[in-house]
Parts: C-alpha cells; structure tokens; sequence
C-alpha cells in the first residue's frame, strides 16, 4: 500500500511550524520510522506533513548547570545514534546510552529521533521507558506558550501522550547523575522486532553494596510504559542477600500485565521478575543475588 495524498511542508522556523501544525489534520515528521510505515499502511492519513528538519534549534546535546543542578537537554531532533555515540549522554545518562543500541536496527537509529519515540509513546518502546526510570522533563511547545510535563505524567496509554492538538515536543530535560548512581537495562525480543518485556534500573549504590535509593521502570507490562514503585522500594529496603528475591517478588503488586496472542499475562510477569534480576545484577555487578524465583 501506498500513502493517502498529503502536502508537504519544511518550516524555517518554530513559528512557522507552529502554524502549520494548527492545521486541520496536519502532522509532524523528524525521523518518520514510525510515522511513514504507518502512512503506508494507511493507519494515518494526514492532511499536511510538517518536516521540523530543517530546525537548527531543535538540534543538539547538552549539559546545562553546575553540580546537583546539572542537567542533560535533549534536542528533539537528537537521533538514537547520537544517544548511543554521544560523550555527553554516557556521563550524565548512562542508561540511556545502554537503551540506545536495542532499538531496532542501524538503519532506524541512523534516522529515528529520541523526542519521536517518547512523542509515539509505544509500549514496547525502549526510550519511553528510560525516561520513566530517569524521571525526565519533557519540554513542549506550541504557538500560545510553552510547558514542562513529567514522564511519569506524560503517557496516558497505547500511543496516547498529554501532547495537546498544535503543540510539539522540543526537547527532553534528564538530571545529570555523578559517580554512585548504577544503571541495568534488559529488555526480550525476537530479532530486530518491538521488545516483548524490558526492565530499565536506575539507583544510587548504597553503602552495603545495594541500593539507597532505585526507580524501576518496565515495558510490556501495561498499555504503556509504567513505574514499579513496589519493587524499587523493595530493593532499597532489603537485605543485600534478599533484596532480588522481595523486588520480583513485589513486581506483582506494580503489574497486571495484559495478555497478547502469544502471551499470558502471567508469562510477562515472570519475564519482568528474571529481567528485573538481571539488571539488578547489570548495575551491581554478578555479586548481586539475581536469580530468579
């Protein structure tokens, strides 16, 4: 199949793509790795493309700030292989960096953009997820203003986002984390296809070699990418030699993962629960207690 017609337009500048993108039916393309399969599928049929590419502000990495305040800012038109290659991003934001090379494939990250994928909001999304886990900021702006909106804010359901018609994601905001800080990222799936489960761990290193404080965060597990409060808190209030074992354990409490034609719901649990071991022992080291029930 074949695209519907459309107009294509290349704005100069935020303003122009603004009022373009006030536009009955118009849409916004940076990377389409999504957007154009889904036009030839004919599952969206816009009526105007609006090609942000030529935006030289929505460009670029870039660590803003000094000490705890320090902050990574994430152009939207930042590729996944600019997140996987970028200096930057492997000190302020490891995990991201660890996301970058399980999406798909070379060709899709040479093109596909960070801000895209949050924007599709996909479920089984490996970026959706990390922003969770990091609790970033994301940026969006439209012709009237511009607002910030938490991750854990920020996705509503399958696909579904708290972008408002007109309004476009100009970039993503991450707290720049120092030494101490542990990351695990561990995701399942066939081939080059969407993931089926995956677990992304962010933590600060505790003392007894655990962690003081952890965020978790999984896809696969609901309509959308979602946090596992239980099982983060369990990991830091543990002992070091039960703390995987009562994290799975309480990953029950934090999902109810919906079953798929080739999945029970209680299959994806326990995927979660093993992956959520082994990134425990990703951040930790293989010392970690990362079996799984």
């Amino acid at each position: 199949m074949k695209a519907r017609d459309f107009d294509y337009r290349r704005p100069r500048s935020l303003d122009e793509a603004f009022d373009l993108l006030a536009q009955p039916g118009a849409r916004i393309i940076a990377g389409g790795q999504s957007l154009v399969p889904a036009l030839n599928l004919r599952t969206t049929a816009p009526s105007t493309l609006v090609d942000i590419g030529g935006l030289d502000e929505l460009r670029g990495l870039r660590l803003a700030g000094e000490g705890s305040a320090r902050r990574l800012h994430i152009g939207a038109l930042v590729r996944h292989v600019d997140i996987e290659r970028s200096p930057l991003v492997a000190e302020a934001a490891p995990l991201l960096r660890l996301a970058a090379s399980h999406v798909a494939y070379p060709a899709v990250r040479n093109l596909g953009t960070f801000c895209g994928s949050l924007t599709l909001g996909d479920p089984a999304s490996e970026f959706p997820m990390c922003a969770l886990a990091l609790d970033a900021d994301l940026l969006i702006a439209c012709r009237d203003g511009r607002r910030s909106v938490a991750a854990r804010d920020f996705f509503r359901g399958f696909q579904e986002t708290a972008l408002r018609p007109g309004e476009l994601l100009v970039g993503c905001e991450i707290a720049a984390r120092g030494t101490g800080w542990r990351h695990g990222f561990v995701e399942l799936r066939r081939g080059t296809g969407w993931a089926t489960v995956g677990v992304a761990l962010h933590g600060r290193a505790g003392a007894q070699g655990g962690f003081d404080e952890a965020t978790v965060a999984v896809l696969g597990g609901a309509d959308r990418p979602i946090l596992a409060p239980r099982a983060a808190a369990a990991l830091c209030a543990s002992a070091p030699a039960d703390r995987v074992r009562l994290a799975q354990t309480a990953l029950a409490d934090d999902l109810d993962p919906p079953p798929s034609p080739t999945m029970t719901g209680a299959t994806r649990l326990h995927l979660a629960r093993v992956l959520l071991g082994r990134a425990v022992a990703q951040a930790l080291g293989p010392e970690a207690d990362a079996h799984a029930d």
